[in-house]
């Protein structure tokens, strides 16, 4: 099983970045955090990060036949981009969006998710471990779902 781990804009900021809203942790731990995290389940766990939308929308679509599952935190793309939402349309992976902050408590505008439609579950609010439970979301619902199409 191998897990694509998206990240959008300033995500690689962490640590540095208004740390009263995303925490004092590292982009480096959130990356451990789920290399660990996938060694512990069994799981191949690539991620990437990128400030630039159509890099996402490459790297998902290079996921088609070779990622079983996709987490994606597009930051500040989640409210404006249709484009990663078509992109995970396309290539049909089961799709987990996660947030660190609790987006649904901020900004009026950060409560539209564009991506949202195409991920079955979302998880916000619970920092990087937020990603941890996004990863045993995604390994649950692959397993469940092993040999049919979901």
């Amino acid at each position: 099983m191998k897990i694509l781990v998206l990240n959008g804009p300033n995500i690689n900021m962490l640590g540095i970045r208004e740390k009263h809203i995303y925490g004092s942790e590292t982009f480096d731990t959130l990356i451990q955090t789920c290399l660990n995290c996938g060694k512990e389940l069994g799981i191949e766990i690539e991620c990437y990060q990128s400030n630039h939308e159509g890099d996402l929308v490459d790297k998902i679509q290079q996921a088609y036949g070779k990622i079983d599952g996709i987490i994606i935190n597009p930051g500040a793309y989640t409210h404006t981009s249709i484009a990663l939402l078509d992109a995970l349309k396309a290539v049909s992976i089961p799709a987990v969006e996660v947030h660190i902050s609790k987006v649904e408590e901020r900004e009026d505008f950060r409560q539209i998710s564009y991506v949202r439609q195409a991920c079955f579950k979302t998880i916000s609010g619970q920092g990087i471990q937020g990603y941890v439970t996004g990863i045993k979301a995604l390994k649950n619902k692959l397993e469940m779902y092993k040999g049919e199409c979901i």
